[in-house]
């Protein structure tokens, strides 16, 4: 029982007991335990505790330098408030320049110690080195952002001395690198993953769009500032956004505003209002900016506590009202830019012309023809994307060489083609267009000769050709936008596989004239080594078919920044050649497969078959 252990056989020797009533967790046999009631083995990686809570144990004198170690790692995993236990496996200076929270490395399991257990007959030693061994798959950098890595060999040292103690030399670690060493069953148990919001820049019209933000916080109370999930949730989002995002996305928060000193708590009221004190750097700021900040906070708490915040007040440092803003009233900055969003999903039929399954909230609706040339034309279509005002569509004819873009509301002439791909594959030629937030509309030409990525402006401008510097020799096989606009999700083919990546689009110059490029180019799912098909689910959540080394094909959701949770595998199904799903998590996840049709997963439900012939299979976007 307990945390991570190690693969060596030694163990780190300090199990872990949870009292019940009290709702916390010893490490070490040298804890204090109760004389009456039952004891019960728990697992300390066991997610959803929010009862369970692990205490460090300090060492026990004349503790060996195995134990020392050992006890170190385990401390590590603890809810320690600001590391004082942790410290005292460190000597004095070490302990004073230590940075916990400087980052975090995640490893596979808990590391291993690579050394020679420590005898008897070390006993007149003066010091003592360790190495410490893993696999390296993530990392969490100061900002509390995650990085995703392919699993590379983890190797670092521990150095020991024996330093003067109350009751005499004492062994400790002197040497000792910044950050948490934890395997992910700890992290998992430690962290949970929380969206800030930001608004995206750019935006024509005035329009102002929320934008997710993940970064991963510890899920009770942070060692190092004492904070509150809600609280810390608070502060990473006055601190601004990731790097990574930062180019595409502002806040509405003057530069530097903070909480006010001293608060590390925050909780709703009996009415389910939040009230949030700031520091001077906000007393000025006027209403309009100030909803939109209440935004941004309520946005980011939706998810994260018990009893939904139903209004946010912001005060003044002087603790006087600021403004405040409800939760009915913040739609208008809604990330995927409506209250309600498209709930009909849209596919191509055996005939090649583009269906609609209507106002299916259950993807049950009845399937129908759209209207237009798209819907009754005679030039068979082979992927379809919908825009999401579901006003119009793009449409790749069946051979891949043409895209079409055409009313799907009303009748009219098949439009000539947007674009046209001059590759002699048909497996090479146009992908299935995705539209973004902003009404542009994007497809990838996987002609081998020529591979492009394009953007029409509002669908029906001329194409653009986007540069992606990032690709290092590999081509674009499929894309989805985002709903916010700022985000694209791409798998791309390289050395005979596809990877999935997200890629941050950047915008500069007039609308007129506009320069688009898609940047900084992140893993998304390291852990599949092929990845078949994907969609966005949610403002910051994708659904990938993929499969990992040696294994199966299998259908999974990954968060925007890599990382993943022990419940992200979905039920399995057979031979799944697209995905789609909605930016409303509630609504039924669908697949076209080859062999069942077009399938869908309802939220507690089994796959189910909806339409027997049909394939590309999308939501609006």
């Amino acid at each position: 029982m307990g945390t991570d252990r190690r693969k060596d056989g030694r163990g780190r020797g300090l199990g872990l007991v949870a009292l019940l009533g009290c709702g916390a967790v010893l490490l070490s046999a040298c804890g204090s335990m109760p004389v009456t009631g039952d004891v019960k083995a728990v697992d300390a990686s066991q997610p959803g505790d929010s009862q369970v809570q692990v205490y460090a144990v300090a060492p026990r004198d004349n503790a060996t330098p195995n134990e020392v170690v050992d006890g170190f790692l385990e401390s590590m995993t603890s809810d320690d408030p600001h590391f004082r236990t942790t410290r005292r496996y460190l000597t004095k200076k070490a302990a004073g320049t230590w940075k916990p929270n400087a980052f975090t490395t995640v490893l596979t399991k808990a590391p291993n110690r690579n050394d020679r257990p420590f005898r008897d007959s070390d006993r007149n030693a003066t010091e003592a080195t360790y190495t410490l061994t893993g696999e390296k798959v993530a990392t969490v950098d100061e900002q509390s952002a995650y990085q995703p890595l392919a699993p590379t060999d983890y190797n670092q040292t521990l150095h020991l001395v024996r330093e003067n103690g109350p009751d005499g030399k004492e062994w400790r670690i002197d040497h000792v690198p910044d950050g948490l060493l934890l395997g992910q069953s700890d992290f998992r148990r430690l962290y949970r993953s929380v969206n800030k919001y930001y608004f995206a820049t750019g935006r024509s019209g005035g329009q102002s769009t929320l934008v997710a933000d993940p970064v991963y916080l510890r899920s009770r109370t942070d060692p190092v500032t004492g904070m509150d999930t809600v609280t810390q949730s608070v502060r990473s989002l006055l601190a601004g956004p990731t790097s990574w995002l930062q180019p595409v996305v502002a806040s509405r928060f003057p530069p530097g505003t903070a909480l006010k000193k001293g608060v590390t708590s925050l909780a709703p009221d009996d009415r389910n209002v939040l009230k949030v004190p700031l520091d001077k750097k906000a007393d000025g700021v006027g209403q309009r900016s100030c909803r939109m900040m209440a935004s941004q906070i309520l946005y980011t708490l939706r998810d994260l506590t018990s009893a939904r915040v139903e209004q946010v007040e912001l005060q003044r440092s002087d603790g006087s009202p600021l403004c405040v803003l409800g939760a009915d009233q913040a739609e208008e900055f809604a990330p995927d830019g409506s209250s309600s969003g498209p709930d009909s999903q849209y596919f191509v039929d055996a005939k090649g012309q583009v269906e609609r399954i209507p106002g299916s909230t259950k993807g049950s609706g009845t399937p129908e023809a759209v209207a237009g040339p798209l819907g009754d034309g005679t030039v068979r279509m082979g992927a379809v994307g919908v825009a999401r005002d579901e006003q119009s569509a793009a449409a790749v004819s069946r051979d891949g060489t043409s895209l079409y873009v055409s009313s799907i509301v009303s009748d009219a002439e098949l439009p000539p083609a947007s674009v046209t791909s001059r590759s002699h594959d048909a497996k090479n030629r146009l992908s299935t267009p995705s539209w973004d937030g902003r009404g542009d509309l994007w497809v990838a030409d996987r002609d081998r000769d020529r591979p492009r990525l394009l953007r029409l402006a509002g669908g029906t401008g001329e194409p653009q050709e986007v540069a992606v510097p990032d690709l290092d020799g590999g081509r674009i096989e499929a894309l989805r936008m985002s709903a916010d606009g700022v985000r694209i999700a791409l798998l791309v083919t390289q050395d005979g596989r596809n990877t999935l990546k997200i890629g941050r689009i950047e915008r500069h110059g007039p609308a007129s004239e506009q320069q688009v490029s898609v940047v900084e180019l992140r893993q998304a799912a390291p852990q599949l080594t092929d990845v078949t098909a994907m969609s966005w689910s949610g403002r910051s959540r994708l659904v990938v078919v993929g499969k990992e080394q040696g294994g199966v094909q299998q259908v999974r959701y990954v968060q925007a920044d890599g990382s993943t949770s022990a419940s992200g595998v979905l039920p399995g199904v057979n031979q799944v050649s697209s995905v789609a799903a909605a930016d409303d998590e509630q609504l039924p996840l669908m697949a076209a497969t080859s062999s069942d049709g077009i399938v869908k997963l309802s939220p507690g439900d089994n796959w189910q078959t909806v339409v027997k012939e049909g394939s590309s299979l999308v939501y609006p976007g």
